[in-house]
Formats: C-alpha cells, sequence, structure tokens
C-alpha cells in the first residue's frame, strides 16, 4: 500500500473507482474536487483522521486497489488531536469568527429572496446592502487576509490551495453577475447568482473552518502565527473608516424574519 501514499489521488480513483466511494462515504470530496493533484498521503494528513478512523480508510482503499486483501495497510501516523473538534490558534479563530457573520447574512438569504421582488426599489436596495457587505467584509477583508497573508506561508504550488482560490474567484463572478442583474432590473437572475454564491460560500467555508485551516494550524510555528495575527491587525486597519462596522450592521440588522439555519 505503501506505494500508492505518494500517487495522485485524482489517478488512484480513475484507475480503482470504488477507491473514490470509499472517500466519499467518509465525507471526503476527493471524487468532486476540481483541482486534485492531491497525493493519497496529503488526504489522509489533510483530514487529521483519527487513526481508527485512518485504519478504516486505508483498508476500504486497500480492498479497492487491490480485492484479494494483499497488500499491507500502514501503520496510523502519531498525531495529538484536540477533544470536541478543532482548536484554533488566535489568528485561525478570528478568521472563523469571521466565517460565522458571513454565515449569518447568508442564512438569512434564502427566506428573504423567496419573498423578495428585486424588481423593486425597497427589495433591490435591500439586496444591495447584502452585495456591499459580501464585497467589503467577505472578500475584501476575510478573503484578503487569507490571500495576501495567509496563503502566503504555505507552498502556492499546494493542490488545496489553488483549489480555495479558484472559489474566491468563482464567488465574486456570482456576485457581479447579482450586481449587473440589479442593474438591469432583472430579479430573477440576481435571485439565482445570490444563490449560486450562497451555495458555494457555505461549502467553501465548511472546507476551511473543517480542514483547511486546522491542517494550516498544525504546521505554523509559534513565531508564524503571532506574526499573522500582527499582519491581520494591520490588514484591518487599513479598512477605510467606519467600513467594518457598516458590514457588521448589515449582519446584524439583516431582517431577523429572513434568518434560517445554514
Amino acid at each position: 500500500m505503501e506505494k500508492y501514499l505518494d500517487r495522485n489521488i485524482k489517478d488512484i480513483i480513475a484507475e480503482f473507482p470504488a477507491a473514490g466511494t470509499a472517500l466519499q462515504a467518509r465525507g471526503i470530496a476527493c471524487v468532486s474536487c476540481g483541482a486534485g493533484t492531491c497525493r493519497l498521503r496529503d488526504i489522509v494528513d489533510m483530514h487529521d483522521l483519527a487513526p481508527e478512523e485512518e485504519t478504516s480508510l486505508m483498508r476500504a482503499l486497500a480492498l479497492a486497489i487491490d480485492p484479494s486483501g494483499a497488500l499491507r495497510i500502514p501503520e496510523p501516523a502519531p498525531r495529538a488531536r484536540p477533544a470536541g473538534g478543532p482548536r484554533y490558534s488566535p489568528p485561525l479563530r478570528r478568521l472563523v469568527d469571521e466565517h460565522a457573520l458571513i454565515k449569518r447574512v447568508l442564512g438569512a438569504l434564502p427566506s428573504f429572496l423567496a419573498g423578495a421582488d428585486l424588481a423593486s426599489p425597497a427589495d433591490a436596495a435591500r439586496a444591495r446592502e447584502v452585495i456591499r457587505f459580501i464585497r467589503s467584509y467577505a472578500d475584501r477583508l476575510h478573503h484578503a487576509k487569507e490571500e495576501e497573508i495567509l496563503f502566503g506561508l504555505f507552498d502556492p504550488s499546494l493542490d488545496v490551495l489553488k483549489a480555495m482560490l479558484a472559489e474566491h474567484e468563482t464567488g465574486r463572478a456570482h456576485v457581479r453577475a447579482a450586481a449587473a442583474a440589479l442593474d438591469a432590473g432583472d430579479g430573477p437572475a440576481a435571485a439565482v447568482a445570490l444563490s449560486a454564491y450562497r451555495e458555494l460560500l457555505l461549502d467553501h467555508i465548511k472546507k476551511e473552518d473543517e480542514v483547511l485551516y486546522p491542517w494550516m494550524d498544525r504546521n505554523l510555528s509559534m513565531t508564524q502565527v503571532g506574526k499573522l495575527s500582527e499582519s491581520f491587525n494591520e490588514a484591518d486597519a487599513k479598512a477605510p473608516d467606519g467600513e467594518i462596522a457598516a458590514c457588521e450592521r448589515i449582519a446584524e440588522e439583516f431582517p431577523a424574519g429572513y434568518a434560517r439555519a445554514s
């Protein structure tokens, strides 16, 4: 089994489709990943599997590759895993908290869009507030911290970073489409674009909170963690006066009647 650990996961899935099924059964979305150049050993490390979970996955993959059961399963690598889910360093916790505010707005979108007439001035104005929040808070404040600071601490050729950056660009395209549709008075098109953005970003946030950030934290030195906090403070200080507070106010005031669990 060792010789497969350094193979491209997409190549393994293409040659042994049952391997993709085994990964999907454990919530590991390599089959649908848009990039897919990770090695098999990277997948195991990135998802920080408990020893019993890693053994179960490796056994399933080994049987997918060789149903005879002849492949030897490697021993799980020792890892310290905190109880009760990820424990983030302060700068990574800051990004997770920003995610929580973003999810608050995204959680209100379905109910808002279901009852809104985006061709009307009042509902269009409310949708524009959402777009302002996305562009200012989710993108220029939050995504900029990732793209310009955090991701720079890691190898830019990493598949997972390429995938996250590609999703940022796709999200921006959805927001541009929503804004253009509002300008044209095309309410249905604006609603479709905003819904597509919501679906994309909720999945994106889940991958970051549950997989990417914990993996990054495990690979950051204490010095890097300290510098990250300083850099994040400097990034926020460059925001236009009152813009962060205005975005937080949008998130708080987006009508409570529209709230819906994400």
